[in-house]
């Protein structure tokens, strides 16, 4: 099983999504629960089509941290 760091972010009327260890892979969704799916798909999708194509599906190096401030 492989996992990958995904990035939410709020856009004005939707959300968008990526993941930065897997470059192109992006996904849209009008709630945050629509984006978390379509983006699951999307990378299912994407390592799919890198195995299919003899790539190799990169390492998921990336991570993410919360940094508090006063």
């Amino acid at each position: 099983m492989r996992r990958f760091l995904v990035v939410i972010e709020k856009a004005k009327n939707n959300y968008s999504a990526y993941s930065p260890d897997l470059p192109g892979c992006v996904a849209t969704g009008a709630t945050r629960d629509e984006v978390e799916l379509n983006m699951h798909e999307a990378i299912e999708m994407h390592v799919q089509g890198l195995l299919e194509d003899g790539l190799a599906v990169p390492e998921s190096l990336s991570y993410a941290e919360y940094v508090a401030v006063r």
